[in-house]
């Protein structure tokens, strides 16, 4: 049936994407002023309208990124989808977030002077060359330091001092950075499934091609989308044995947003289980010595960007606006308003203490996670995808984009297993948690739920009918079209590795 082939399914995903870019530019999170009249507001009927629109891109998106994994297209077909999908988001306006226009003024800060680690967009000079990205930024950011890297800060400078001011071009440059990050993040994909001798293409498939990436990555230019990219470039540089290659890559993407600094604790056992001598110096290399080197590139990092240190005490200050994906914000503020009732506690002392718990619990998953991959229990790799989703589920403030951390890394493990099919239908359902503007209205949570029940009624509808094989969201004769399509590529690999153990040889004789 067309509907359900490859080429249908790529081409009901584009008319969803490009719906959802449509209805973007009447719904979207549109700046406060554009001297060039391009992105204008509008009023509630037309706004309300776009909405809908997207909704219903979205919608068709969703259905079609499903269908896709049943279709068993391989790696080259896959990527040209993604080509189709991106391509209608290209010149949106930004999509479900306003968080683009804080960048651009942050690096607006960086050069008229200000430190971005004191002071917020507000400092920026309405005349200058922020000034009208200082003016869309959120209520809640306004004022609020950047929790961002100076890597980070020294791109959003660039791009700032590029568009001279002019918001559309000021966004198109952030969104050309975010292409970047997504190129960086399909090469991470191939390659750290290819290494770990799975799938390309489902890789692809449930990481590039998610609904979830292309809205907050390429629609809302959220700066995740490069820390992910990094990070998967540095793994795949440990898993070749390059280890200090991948710990100045993951050091570079802290630089952007610290959690990348959790896949330093898996190189580390990689780069353990690779050391020769005793259990001791083994084991403090492993702990050490990729840190160290990301220690190294974060200081030269910030020396260079001018920006100061100051990015080491703002890393927690967005845990203090509270998102209701958070888990453990949630509790605290139910449980600290019932005691305050109850027995007159302060209830913001109560959901402090529970957000830390949830921190600390973070943290020994995290550790017991690191203890089982040195053990050879489970899988580094592996190991890193499940830490980065324990992070997020108890972290004190959670974004939908937030789950991309660790489903980039479940992407290229085990898309096929448990912890695949739960974060594949919450990267759906959570795709509905934000309208175009990046505001969360109460009837976005019904829909989020909603698709989750939905999500996992056609799990097991599709298990049930094939018990014998995974199903979400690719199969595994796709896995047959990547080993034939991919056969070139292998086979330059191989001899690319060689070509280099020739070379080492020599040397060494």
């Amino acid at each position: 049936m067309w509907a359900m082939s490859a080429v249908g399914c790529r081409r009901w995903g584009t008319a969803g994407a490009a719906a959802i870019a449509v209805g973007g530019w009447f719904a979207g999170a549109l700046p406060a002023r554009d001297p060039w009249g391009i992105w204008v507001r509008h009023g509630s009927l037309v706004t309300g309208a776009g909405t809908v629109l997207a909704y219903a891109g979205l919608s068709v998106l969703v259905v079609a990124w499903w269908r896709y994994g049943k279709a068993g297209a391989g790696v080259r077909d896959t990527l040209v989808t993604l080509a189709w999908w991106v391509a209608p988001l290209l010149l949106a306006p930004p999509l479900y977030s306003a968080d683009v226009y804080s960048y651009i003024a942050q690096g607006a800060m960086v050069l008229e002077g200000h430190d971005v680690y004191t002071a917020g967009p507000s400092v920026v000079d309405p005349a200058g060359l922020g000034g009208d990205a200082a003016a869309s930024v959120g209520g809640n950011w306004t004022d609020t330091p950047a929790p961002y890297g100076p890597f980070f800060l020294i791109l959003a400078r660039a791009v700032a001092w590029t568009a001279g001011g002019a918001i559309v071009p000021a966004v198109l440059g952030m969104r050309l950075l975010a292409l970047g990050a997504l190129v960086l993040m399909v090469w991470g994909l191939r390659h750290l499934a290819r290494h770990l001798g799975r799938s390309e293409s489902a890789a692809l498939r449930f990481g590039a091609l998610n609904p979830l990436l292309l809205m907050h990555v390429v629609g809302g230019m959220h700066n995740d989308g490069l820390m992910i990219g990094l990070l998967l470039a540095g793994v795949v540089c440990a898993l070749r044995g390059r280890w200090i290659a991948g710990s100045a890559l993951i050091g570079l993407a802290l630089m952007i947003k610290s959690p990348a600094a959790l896949a330093l604790l898996f190189i580390g056992v990689l780069v353990g289980r690779a050391a020769s001598g005793p259990l001791v110096r083994r084991t403090a290399k492993g702990l050490l010595a990729p840190g160290l080197i990301a220690g190294a590139v974060a200081v030269a990092v910030t020396l260079i960007a001018g920006t100061g240190f100051g990015w080491l005490r703002t890393q927690g200050v967005a845990a203090g606006i509270h998102t209701p994906l958070s888990a453990t914000s949630d509790l605290g503020l139910a449980l600290g308003t019932l005691l305050h009732v109850l027995v007159g506690t302060d209830p913001d002392a109560v959901t402090g203490a529970v957000r830390t718990l949830g921190l600390v619990a973070a943290l020994a998953v995290i550790a017991h996670l690191g203890w089982r991959a040195a053990r050879g229990r489970v899988e580094p790799v592996h190991a890193l995808g499940l830490a980065l989703l324990a992070l997020v589920a108890l972290s004190p403030m959670v974004q939908p984009w937030y789950l991309l951390w660790g489903m980039t890394v479940i992407a290229a493990t085990t898309w096929n297993g448990r912890a695949g099919t739960v974060v594949a239908v919450l990267s759906a359902a959570l795709a509905y948690e934000t309208v175009p503007k990046g505001a969360t209205p109460p009837f976005a949570f019904v829909l989020v739920g909603v698709v989750c029940v939905i999500g996992t009624l056609v799990v097991r509808r599709e298990r049930s009918a094939s018990p014998g094989e995974a199903r979400l969201p690719g199969q595994r004769r796709a896995e047959d079209a990547d080993h034939t399509a991919d056969d070139s590529d292998r086979t330059a690999d191989d001899g690319a590795c060689a070509a280099d153990r020739v070379v080492r040889a020599a040397g060494g004789s």
